[in-house]
């Protein structure tokens, strides 16, 4: 039943078995209720034909007996005897009897006694029907009836009998012999049988059906003609049947049961049954012959077709496609040879997709290991050939400054930058198998080549790098950080080789006045305990390994504790207590400085719930990095966070590094004007040391700038130092901003910072970073420290 030959020959099959099927049902049912039908109207006119025989054989009966009472002979011959003379008027009564095959006759009198009957055994039953009779026929003069006499059906005709000297009634008897039966039997071609009640049961008297047969009709004939039962079976047979009372109800003792059999009347409409049943046989026959060959006209081209289907699935595009067939089936055809060459055309096009780099043509990182594993192949191919060592080596480069490039020019640009870039690579080095990574990553395959040639492409490749980039009327500097390493000293496979030049090359870009690092295992292991650095920081947030350390902020002028810098610490389960220092810098080079920043937000903030419980009211800075600082939703975090520990935005201050700010200017002005426009205060943390605008710097919504600690911390001996802080400090105040100086060790250098007008300051003099517990109980103690 699988395939498509069976399926339509199962079809057709089907289709004309259920036509045939219903038509011969159909025709079944029709036939039968027709035949029902038929024998329903020969019953009744059956029926009908069998009273108008009875009726006759009354009426013919009826003439002999007033016959009798009018003949001559009879009358004189009574008229002759003496009514006393009994027997000899018995005599002549017996005779006429004989002549007429009466079984009985008798003379009753007016006064409905009986005077003399032919019979000397006269039934009580057949003396009272006769009285009965002879009591309904005094208007007509004669009467009829049939009645049952010593179990069997009797015609009794009675008619009245005048004499010169008498008047009497005489009534004969005639039994209704079997002769009846057979004229009934002759009028309808339905079998007719007689039956009596002996007490409760029937007796067949006469039948044209077999004796047994008749027995079983008697059995199956209802005790009262009242009844509805009009079936019986006989033989297997089902008969119709309808029954006449012989005698007058209610009684009716003798009944003509008409019985129809409709096997017998079905049987004329079975050839035509028989007829309809080859039909289907013949048609079936025909129907399984032509869908075969109908069939195998369709299933041969579609079998070509499927192994067709079969040859492109395997990717065999060049076989010709040759189908026998017309019509649908070479439309077909036709279909198969243009979906072969679109899938021949897209299949080119994803693997060139799928391969090459669509924007600078160069084969991308999927197509690069490929001939990366190509040339491993090779280079053990020949190493075992030759018995000599040979081996390959990967440069992989990524350019410098090309984000900042992309986030001022705009994409577009970039494009072009890297278009040209891969032009420039090809000139450089003709004839090598360059390839682009992704983004701004570039890498070049030198296969069987060694140390010293694959440093001297890296130093071409930089001294191209040098020659700025005119895109434009725009001239671009780039540089890049150029990772190298060979098969088989750095790698025995393409992934590992990979992955160490990448490891390489993101240590070029980290060390100053290294362009290029060539892999060595050491620069693996750093990477390594980074990324280990970097899951257990996840776990350090999960697990409640960090603490919140605070450091006062002192108020020059009043001497006062106004504020506090919230600091985090981590307690390492197994590297024990680390410094910001220590794991910041790679959470802001990971993106997890974000899970930071706001779990020290939320610390803090419930640090300052609890300050105001006791009645301390301090400002809270947090420090914000450069991930932070271009997340639009910072201000919608931090929002969250202070309602949820119902503090105000005025207890918190934001420092933000110079060098996070000028990342992206345009962004970072957006972000702390909404924090502005909340009410939080900004800072500028470790003003100073980096290369901001002060033209841009006047339009930034800050309230605080905080000296770096760098120009602080030795300013009582280092006269540029004092010139840089007083300059700054001069500076803020023109600007209209608080002056915070950081890195305070001495007393010398905080009275030094308040003669010259800052305003606060934080250090270690005043005290140093200490758990957030301690705050409460230092702040106790702090009145002794400067006084």
């Amino acid at each position: 039943m699988r395939s498509i030959e069976s399926r339509i020959v199962t079809l057709f099959i089907l289709i004309i078995l259920g036509v045939q099927l219903a038509g011969f049902f159909s025709l079944r049912s029709a036939l039968e209720s027709k035949a029902r039908s038929s024998m329903e109207m020969g019953l009744a006119h059956s029926e009908r034909a069998i009273q108008r025989l009875l009726d006759q054989h009354t009426m013919k009966l009826t003439e002999k007996v007033t016959k009798l009472t009018s003949d001559s002979n009879f009358l004189e011959a009574l008229s002759n005897v003496s009514n006393a003379d009994s027997i000899k008027i018995e005599s002549i009564l017996a005779k006429q009897c004989a002549q007429m095959n009466a079984s009985m006759g008798m003379l009753i009198g007016m006064d409905n006694q009986i005077q003399v009957t032919s019979s000397r055994q006269l039934s009580s039953q057949l003396k009272q029907a006769s009285i009965a009779l002879i009591s309904g026929a005094e208007q007509q003069g004669y009467a009829s009836s049939i009645v049952v006499n010593n179990h069997y059906p009797t015609q009794l005709i009675a008619a009245l009998l005048k004499t010169p000297t008498s008047t009497a009634w005489i009534v004969m008897a005639f039994p209704l012999e079997n002769n009846i039966i057979l004229e009934m039997r002759q009028l309808t071609p339905l079998q007719v049988t007689m039956l009596i009640k002996d007490k409760q049961y029937w007796q067949v008297v006469s039948s044209s059906l077999s004796n047994s047969e008749a027995e079983t009709l008697a059995k199956n004939v209802p005790s009262s003609i009242a009844t509805e039962a009009k079936k019986v079976v006989l033989n297997d047979s089902e008969y119709s049947m309808e029954m006449m009372a012989l005698t007058k109800p209610p009684s009716a003792d003798a009944i003509v049961v008409i019985q129809g059999s409709i096997s017998d009347m079905v049987a004329p409409y079975n050839k035509i049954q028989i007829g309809l049943i080859l039909l289907t046989l013949f048609s079936l026959a025909v129907a399984v012959i032509g869908s075969i060959t109908f069939t195998k006209r369709i299933s041969q081209p579609l079998r070509q077709l499927r192994d067709i289907a079969k040859r492109l699935g395997a990717g065999d595009y060049d076989s010709p496609i040759q189908v026998s067939g017309d019509g649908e089936i070479s439309e077909l055809a036709h279909a198969f040879v243009s979906m072969r060459d679109g899938i021949a055309h897209r299949e080119n096009e994803i693997k060139r997709l799928a391969y090459w780099d669509t924007l600078t043509d160069l084969p991308n990182r999927a197509q690069f290991t490929f001939l990366l594993k190509q040339a491993i192949a090779a280079t053990k191919a020949v190493a075992a050939t030759e018995q000599t060592s040979q081996s390959c080596f990967v440069l992989m480069m990524d350019l410098d400054r090309f984000k900042h490039v992309n986030d001022i020019m705009g994409h577009s640009f970039g494009d072009l930058l890297l278009k040209k870039v891969a032009s420039r690579l090809r000139e450089a080095l003709p004839g090598a198998q360059l390839a682009r990574l992704g983004g701004d990553e570039f890498a070049l395959l030198l296969p069987n080549s060694n140390l010293n040639a694959a440093q001297e492409a890296a130093l071409i490749i930089l001294l191209m790098l040098e020659q700025p980039i005119t895109l434009e009327d725009q001239a671009v500097d780039l540089g890049a950080g150029i990772g190298l390493a060979g098969y088989p000293e750095h790698g025995e496979d393409a992934e590992i080789l990979l992955s160490h030049a990448e490891v390489a090359m993101y240590a070029a870009k980290r060390n100053v006045g290294s362009n290029f690092t060539v892999y060595r295992p050491e620069i693996d292991q750093s990477s390594q305990q980074n990324l280990s650095l970097l899951s257990e920081l996840r776990c350090a947030i999960q697990e409640n390994q960090l603490r919140l350390y605070v450091q006062p902020k002192l108020s020059l002028g009043e001497k006062e504790v106004v504020g506090i810098e919230a600091l985090m610490r981590w307690e390492h389960p197994t590297r024990g207590f680390l410094v910001p220092d220590q794991f910041i810098p790679f959470a802001e080079q990971t993106g997890i400085i974000r899970l930071l920043t706001r779990w020290i937000l939320d610390k803090s903030a419930a640090l300052c719930t609890e300050l105001i419980t006791h009645g301390i009211h301090l400002k809270i800075s947090v420090n914000i990095s450069t991930h932070d600082l271009l997340d639009q939703d910072l201000p919608v975090k931090f929002a969250d966070i202070l309602t949820r520990h119902r503090v105000k935005t005025s207890s918190f201050c934001l420092e933000i590094t110079e060098s996070a700010i000028m990342n992206d200017p345009h962004r970072a002005q957006v972000t702390l004007e909404r924090l502005n426009a909340m009410g939080v205060e900004l800072s500028i943390d470790d003003f100073g040391t980096g290369y901001s605008s002060l033209a841009y710097l006047k339009r930034l919504p800050v309230d605080e700038l905080k000296i770096d600690k760098s120009f602080v911390m030795h300013m009582e001996n280092d006269s540029d130092d004092r010139k840089i802080v007083k300059s700054t400090i001069d500076l803020g105040h023109n600007m209209g901003l608080r002056v915070v100086a950081e890195g305070v060790e001495d007393a010398a250098v905080m009275a030094l910072l308040t003669k010259m007008g800052c305003d606060q300051a934080q250090g270690n003099y005043i005290n140093r970073a200490i758990p957030s517990e301690q705050l409460i109980e230092w702040l106790g103690q702090k009145e002794t420290l400067f006084n």
